[in-house]
């Protein structure tokens, strides 16, 4: 027996597909068989397995947990929830990994697997040598047991521990995620008055897509805030890893622009601590992070890379522009964005201030949106290399962490290779307008250059 992957659903950080396209039933059976035989050949013997409220989840699940258990590994199944409920089960639970069925921020039609496995993310060439074992049939073989936790209350419990936050009147947008019935209990505990809206669970997402970095998908939360005179407000993409927020003016607080807030208290706890952010964050983040007496860390871009960066550097806090914000500061090191609103309820308490009047401090500058372009897979980072080869000629300031982050006198600007699509990604910030056209310029030369088609100035 053997099986063959779609060779697109093999990524950087996960397993992922269109169902019924590039993902089916005998995917999830073939990934169960290779990761048990990768797991039972490290010693491990039992693995958490969860799973998003996408329609297509129970029967990936069901077909999943067949190839663990065929190879030879027992299962706890901790049932539908949130993608850190399942994190928090393999830290607090007598497993040895975890994996989790989600599509995450992804449309509807979209389902995939996150995986851990002995303190650790899979992910990478880990991923890749998965699907070279299911083409050679290099598989487990045994007889594994399934049993079922209710770590709901567990879980609930330990986000809301030595929480020492003040009332406010809270927007929560659940996004009709996995997250909703974890919203519903947290503001039945919180003090204050809240409104949550999407919290039933539909794998449809009838209301809006749901990925709170994008802002068209915050507009019914604005919208809440707004109408109610509320003080902020929170929403969270699929399988809730991924934080949106708005002050009570309707503006966006982006990733960079929370952990500005949510680093003040735990440098206050371990002055002069490592804080991580990715290559798109904004300049401001990183001065900063410097100015409170911490040492800012830029590093590269994804879920996996971020948290094996923060064990090496004993980081208590880290976060991207993509709303994944992870917490080694009392919390387990993985991403979790329900803990993080709970964590910044309590930054904002400690300030003093509102969240307003915090979001409103903020140095002002215009940057632009993540902007992707398409390009083809064999080009993507060949052309990262050939931009690097040419800014290296002509003396400019690189940081060559993920792609080329190169800094000006007017700013910066981003150009990367995605690592989960045949795409490449520029971000530029700058002090005004004119300083971001020129930003823009240099980067739509430079893919002149490389025969790329030129992304648009932003305004």
């Amino acid at each position: 027996m053997s099986h063959t992957f779609h060779r697109t659903i093999l990524r950087e950080y996960d397993v992922r597909g269109i169902v019924g396209s590039t993902l089916t039933v005998d995917d999830a059976r073939a990934l169960g068989r290779s990761y048990a035989a990768l797991a039972v050949g490290e010693g491990a013997t039992k693995i958490a397995v969860g799973r998003d409220g996408r329609t297509h989840s129970p029967e990936l699940e069901a077909a999943l947990i067949e190839g663990l258990t065929a190879g030879g590994l027992n299962v706890v199944r901790t049932g539908m929830g949130p993608s850190p409920m399942l994190y928090f089960a393999v830290a607090t639970l007598d497993v040895q990994g975890g994996i989790q069925v989600t599509g995450s921020h992804n449309p509807a039609d979209y389902n995939g697997f996150k995986m851990l496995l002995n303190g650790r993310s899979v992910y990478g060439e880990e991923i890749q040598d998965l699907g070279r074992r299911a083409a050679a049939g290099e598989w487990s073989e045994g007889r594994g047991e399934v049993s079922e936790a209710n770590v709901v209350d567990d879980y609930v419990d330990a986000i809301l521990k030595g929480f020492d936050g003040k009332a406010y009147r809270i927007g929560w947008d659940a996004g009709n995620g996995a997250g909703g019935p974890i919203v519903e209990r947290l503001v039945q505990r919180l003090p204050g008055e809240h409104f949550a809206i999407y919290t039933d669970v539909d794998g449809n997402f009838p209301n809006h897509h749901p990925d709170p970095t994008v802002e068209a998908n915050l507009a019914d939360l604005k919208a809440l805030v707004t109408e109610k005179h509320l003080d902020f407000g929170f929403a969270f993409d699929g399988d809730a890893d991924r934080i949106g927020a708005v002050d009570s003016q309707g503006r966006v607080i982006w990733g960079d622009q929370l952990l500005i807030i949510l680093a003040g208290p735990v440098l206050e706890e371990q002055p002069g601590a490592t804080i991580i952010a990715d290559v798109k964050a904004s300049q401001t983040l990183f001065d900063r992070i410097a100015d409170m007496g911490g040492t800012p860390l830029m590093w590269k871009t994804g879920h996996s890379l971020i948290k094996s960066k923060m064990k090496e550097t004993h980081a208590p806090l880290a976060g991207e522009m993509s709303g994944h914000i992870f917490f080694q500061h009392e919390w387990y090191g993985f991403d979790d964005a329900l803990y993080a609103a709970v964590r910044v309820i309590r930054a904002v308490s400690a300030s003093g201030k509102s969240l307003t009047d915090l979001r409103s401090e903020m140095p002002v500058s215009v940057a632009t949106p993540e902007m992707r372009f398409q390009i083809d897979e064999s080009r993507k980072f060949t052309v990262v290399g050939e931009v690097a080869n040419r800014l290296a000629r002509e003396g400019a300031e690189v940081n060559a962490t993920d792609g080329v982050r190169v800094k000006t006198p007017d700013g910066w600007w981003l150009l990367r290779a995605s690592n989960t699509q045949d795409v490449l990604v520029a971000r530029a910030e700058a002090k005004d307008q004119a300083g971001l056209d020129r930003l823009m310029a240099a980067i739509n030369r430079q893919l002149a250059e490389s025969d790329v088609a030129a992304v648009e100035a932003a305004h």
